[in-house]
């Protein structure tokens, strides 16, 4: 595969003695992104031999309670949106989306 034809996400943990995140940071080369902090990062990836999905949740130790859940309803939200994209599925996606609203209720985010 030539350069042409890739592109490369980079992501960075600082951990401290105990092994805990204290600060994230990503590049990605197409984005013109370099090295920018993050306080919290969500990463799927399909693996199609297991039909699972592997996940890597991480959150630096001083990510504040009430940005999480932001960023979990922020999430939730892009998820809906991606779903809808993928599939098509417009009546799944209005169910994620009127849980999405649940969600930010109960929050208290709205």
């Amino acid at each position: 595969m030539t350069k042409e034809n890739t592109s490369t996400i980079e992501l960075v943990v600082e951990l401290d003695e105990n092994r805990i995140p204290e600060k994230l940071f990503w590049s990605a080369e197409e984005g013109k992104i370099e090295n920018e902090e993050a306080k919290a990062m969500m990463l799927s990836v399909w693996d199609n031999k297991t039909k699972e999905t592997l996940r890597v949740d991480l959150w630096t130790k001083d990510m504040p309670i009430d940005e999480m859940k932001l960023f979990f309803h922020q999430t939730l939200l892009a998820m809906s949106d991606s779903f809808n994209l993928a599939t098509q599925d417009e009546r799944m996606t209005a169910t994620m989306k009127d849980f999405c609203d649940y969600f930010a209720e109960k929050m208290e985010l709205k």
